[in-house]
């Protein structure tokens, strides 16, 4: 069930308005069980990994207070074993046996192919990284859940379930539970992160996405649209990722939940450090908490800094996705951030952003490739020249439009810390800026109901 369909369309018109004539105990009934039906709505049969990971960790962070800390240790272990067993079986399978066939192959060994065929369930790598954050926070202190409904509910809350961001037990868990009335600012504002999320999607991202899978997915695309494609692909994801976000964050406020902000205008970071503050904040920020500091962070001196930073993104490029090309974009993530703590230079801050930018949108290509061998004939492209055909400039003057309309609206609407501004507005100008947003979206919008590119991570 997509946000940009009409099925959730009428899901929510199903679900808000019972929702809120329920009574507060009722209300958390509704959400469990609407969540459940929008998580099964895909395949009905995953719905036994997700309970199955909120009840693990429901039992385990229920018998963490009291017990002893070799105990407590036993029990996070069995979390984090669970939730990456799970994750790594379903993600990384097929990735581990093939990888496995060319190293025996490389020494002269023969091993038979896997014939197993797994589907990785949509929202896998959110709702586990979510789930098992529960009984962590539970063993470094926090309060555990009344009833296994609370936990389920917190890993499955259908805004945020599939796509993150990725939320906090204390954070979430109180909201849920407390099922609050939203007031007239929450649902306007809700209404207005929601368009506006709808516009970078389908304006956007839809729109951008042609013009990525010409450089990408096309053989022999030629210069220019690989130079336009890699610019087009930093927007296209930024609008695609950055949209949900933004709708997840406006539907949870329909229901008196205010969830996290994951992206804070990424693309104007003047750094390596400044571009993980603003870029899908939840991931950087679990990574920061469950693993980076763990590992020992910034303590031990600099040669252990950098050990862990290196191993927190080559591991949170893993987590994208069972392929070199993530691992790939992850180290070159932390060598960057590991430059950026020995050679803390002091650039004007036009030059830092114009160097952080192409930071971003080279690694953002390695990203988008579908296997390493790729970059070569990218760059083979590059350097025969920038040939002018007519599809690479009709990009080329798409890309300028949609990133002019971005960041305009970015700049005007979003410049304090990721929340929208039109509240300050006055009423006739919030009302033109959502008309305008929705115009677009109806005369400018991409194909219906294209799904979201994070749905595969």
């Amino acid at each position: 069930m997509l946000f940009n369909s009409l099925v959730f369309a009428v899901f929510l018109a199903v679900v808000w308005p019972l929702w809120r004539l329920s009574p507060p105990a009722a209300r958390r009934w509704v959400l469990l069980v609407a969540s459940l039906v929008f998580y099964g709505w895909w395949d009905w049969r995953f719905l036994a990994l997700l309970v199955g990971s909120a009840a693990v960790d429901f039992l385990c962070a229920r018998a963490i207070p009291g017990a002893r800390p070799a105990r407590v240790k036993l029990l996070v272990a069995t979390s984090v074993v669970t939730n990456l067993g799970v994750l790594g079986f379903f993600k990384y399978w097929g990735f581990a046996t093939t990888e496995l066939g060319r190293l025996a192959a490389a020494i002269g060994v023969d091993l038979p192919p896997s014939t197993l065929a797994i589907v990785l369930p949509v929202g896998l790598s959110f709702y586990t990284f979510q789930s098992m954050a529960y009984t962590i926070d539970v063993a470094r202190g926090g309060q555990p859940a009344r009833s296994f409904r609370e936990v389920l509910l917190y890993v499955a809350f259908f805004p945020q379930l599939v796509a993150g961001p990725i939320e906090r037990s204390g954070h979430l868990l109180p909201q849920l539970v407390r099922a609050a009335d939203p007031g007239p600012g929450a649902l306007r504002i809700g209404a207005e992160l929601f368009v506006w999320g709808l516009f970078k999607k389908v304006v956007v991202a839809d729109n951008l996405a042609p013009v990525v899978q010409r450089a990408f997915d096309q053989p022999d695309p030629g210069g220019l649209a690989v130079l336009v494609g890699a610019y087009a692909f930093t927007l296209q994801i930024y609008g695609d990722f950055s949209g949900y976000s933004d709708m997840a964050r406006g539907v949870a406020r329909w229901f008196g939940v205010e969830l996290m902000v994951n992206f804070r205008q990424p693309l104007l970071a003047t750094g390596p450090r400044d571009l993980w503050r603003r870029w899908h904040i939840s991931l950087s920020q679990w990574l920061r908490d469950y693993l980076y500091v763990p590992l020992g962070g910034s303590r031990g001196g600099r040669g252990r800094t950098d050990r862990n930073l290196l191993i927190t993104m080559l591991l949170g490029g893993l987590w994208h996705g069972a392929s070199w090309t993530f691992v790939v974009w992850g180290g070159v993530h932390g060598l960057a951030l590991v430059l950026a703590h020995h050679l803390p230079l002091r650039l004007p801050r036009p030059v830092a952003w114009v160097l952080t930018l192409h930071l971003t949108v080279g690694t953002f290509v390695i990203f988008r490739v579908h296997e390493l061998g790729q970059l070569g004939s990218l760059l083979a492209a590059l350097a025969a020249g920038l040939r002018p055909d007519a599809a690479a400039v009709a990009g080329l003057r798409l890309l300028l439009v949609m990133a002019l309309l971005t960041g305009a609206w970015d700049l005007l609407l979003q410049r304090r810390g990721g929340d929208l501004l039109l509240q300050e507005l006055p009423p006739w100008a919030r009302w033109a800026v959502i008309g305008l947003l929705l115009v677009a979206v109806a005369l400018l919008g991409g194909s219906y109901g294209q799904p979201f590119l994070y749905f595969q991570f």
